[in-house]
């Protein structure tokens, strides 16, 4: 039986146990969603963010599989519609980075980052418009470097820059529905995926590169996504660049 009542706005975030996705996850929560945290390998951490958001009130469940798996995502779409009822906000946070110059770049590590991060982001989203409940929001993930273009980042650009585009054609595709669909490209943020491979100096240079002399906090990408997923109606087929004025 569902364990929400019908007004109770349920979101799935995928990527939801660490980083970015785990902010947005506690952040919905607090907004008062039945939250999905989605994991891909690490569901002790998933459960442990799920215990915290219920240990207050709140209501989640954790959910697992390969985003880039349509057999998976289609069963944890399906889980989270058993358990809430439905389903209004799907935020699609999970994501690979593998950086280096174009030139030396291994096509098995490319591979991988299309996978997760273009086909990964098609499945959810294919998922997403069929299950999107009238008044509900589609939230996708692009980067800052897309308008940045930063060296070494040309591979996963790629894979990034064509969500952007995705987004564009998808919430026109929506017409009528009533759902919206955007993209968030954070600038550098403290996350694992972020600070992974550089040294100190290379994080301080990131991070003064910023106007706000400062490295993002998963939490300041929740804000956006917060928004984007309740209040912000008029705001579709976007892409927001969540970067402190980093040009």
């Amino acid at each position: 039986m569902p364990t929400s009542t019908p007004t109770t706005r349920v979101a799935l975030v995928t990527g939801g146990s660490g980083g970015i996705g785990a902010a947005l996850a506690q952040r919905l929560a607090t907004d008062g969603y039945a939250v999905a945290v989605h994991y891909a390998g690490n569901r002790a951490k998933a459960d442990d963010l799920v215990a915290g958001i219920t240990s207050t009130g709140g209501r989640a469940i954790a959910v697992g599989g390969d985003v880039a798996d349509e057999v998976a995502m289609t069963a944890a779409f399906d889980e989270v519609e058993s358990t809430f009822g439905g389903l209004d906000v799907v935020v699609h946070t999970a994501g690979v980075m593998v950086l280096g110059p174009v030139a030396d770049y291994g096509l098995d590590d490319f591979d991988r980052m299309v996978r997760t991060n273009l086909r990964g982001t098609f499945v959810v989203a294919q998922q997403a418009t069929r299950r999107v409940r009238s008044g509900g929001a589609i939230v996708l993930f692009s980067t800052s470097v897309t308008r940045t273009q930063f060296p070494t980042y040309g591979p996963y650009v790629a894979t990034k820059a064509a969500v952007e585009g995705l987004t564009l054609v998808l919430a026109r595709e929506l017409r009528g529905k009533d759902v919206t669909v955007n993209t968030v490209a954070p600038g550098p943020t403290a996350t694992p995926l972020f600070l992974d491979g550089k040294d100190e100096q290379t994080v301080e240079r990131l991070a003064q590169a910023v106007p706000l002399e400062r490295l993002g906090q998963p939490v300041d990408i929740a804000e956006t996504v917060a928004f984007l997923a309740g209040p912000a109606r008029w705001v579709n087929g976007q892409t927001i660049f969540t970067n402190g004025g980093l040009a």
